[in-house]
């Protein structure tokens, strides 16, 4: 069912359960997620394998389902032939199709939804999202972000999710496209050890976030899992906010290949130790299925 209760007020007396990836949720339904708009292709072509993805892990224990808008942009929509208006449609199906599978499912408990805001990298689909540093400045690339944002938050989601930002520059573009569209947001870098991708230190790149009203949450994602203690105490540290926090399985992607290699290295165990160090969202992102959510949940709820 969907709350009355904000995410905001959950994350002040508990701990909140994420989703999975959504990527690898719809391959192992038998999806083709090989061209550049990715998992955001099936909002035009198969939205209700994406309602099925959703319904999936609210079943396995998430309580926050992230939506498939991580690669869907106007600009690589119109690569694709599809108009302005039929993208910003696509846009809020991303959004309602979440809905759709809280509507569904049988959890009693309540249920958010977080539509998801990619970075300017995953527009580019040659895995710039890992590197940043553009060549854009921060105007730049508020302008790519704004309409996008505008429209999400328009279909009123319970938070947008700012994630796997690999540079300060862009989460400082992302803050000024949230502000004032009366939609909380949280904030999440992809990181390697104690900097982003773009070689920022965290403490400076979270501080962006400390005094931003809409930002109820700041952490990491689509990192390895060993990188999240670190982050996880920097985080809290620097901002006094909540921590959110939900790392790749610990294999790798080649962007060149288009595949993961190395191994799994996600274990419940290291859930435990989040919870204890101060993250109140968690979940797992690319390689992270159902199964792995139902763990998770489990562990949380014990």
């Amino acid at each position: 069912m969907t709350s009355t209760l904000t995410l905001a007020e959950a994350l002040a007396t508990g701990t909140v359960v994420l989703d999975g990836g959504m990527s690898n949720q719809l391959e192992s339904a038998g999806h083709d997620l090989s061209d550049e708009l990715w998992s955001a292709r099936l909002l035009a072509e198969r939205p209700e394998a994406v309602t099925e993805a959703h319904l999936a892990y609210f079943e396995a224990g998430a309580d926050v389902a992230i939506t498939a808008s991580y690669q869907a942009t106007f600009e690589g929509f119109a690569k694709r032939g599809i108009s302005r208006a039929r993208a910003a449609e696509l846009l809020a199906l991303s959004v309602e199709s979440a809905r759709e599978a809280a509507r569904r499912t049988r959890a009693s408990r309540p249920l958010w939804v977080a539509a998801s805001v990619g970075p300017y990298g995953a527009m580019l689909a040659d895995g710039a999202e890992y590197r940043g540093r553009y060549g854009l400045t921060v105007e730049e690339l508020e302008r790519f972000h704004r309409p996008r944002v505008e429209v999400l938050a328009a279909a009123r989601p319970d938070v947008l999710a700012l994630e796997t930002v690999p540079d300060a520059d862009e989460a400082a573009a992302l803050l000024r496209a949230v502000r004032g569209l009366g939609v909380p947001a949280w904030l999440s870098y992809t990181v390697d050890g104690r900097r982003t991708r773009a070689g920022q230190p965290l403490e400076d790149a979270f501080a962006l976030a400390a005094d931003a009203d809409e930002v109820i949450a700041v952490g990491v994602n689509c990192c390895a899992p060993r990188d999240v203690d670190a982050a996880i105490a920097i985080a809290a540290r620097v901002t006094g906010k909540p921590v959110v926090v939900y790392p790749n399985s610990g294999e790798s992607w080649d962007a060149r290949a288009r595949a993961w290699d190395g191994r799994a290295t996600f274990t419940t165990e290291q859930v435990k130790g989040w919870r204890e160090s101060g993250a109140r969202l968690i979940g797992g992102c690319c390689r992270v299925g159902p199964e792995a959510i139902s763990r998770i949940a489990r562990t949380l709820a014990a």
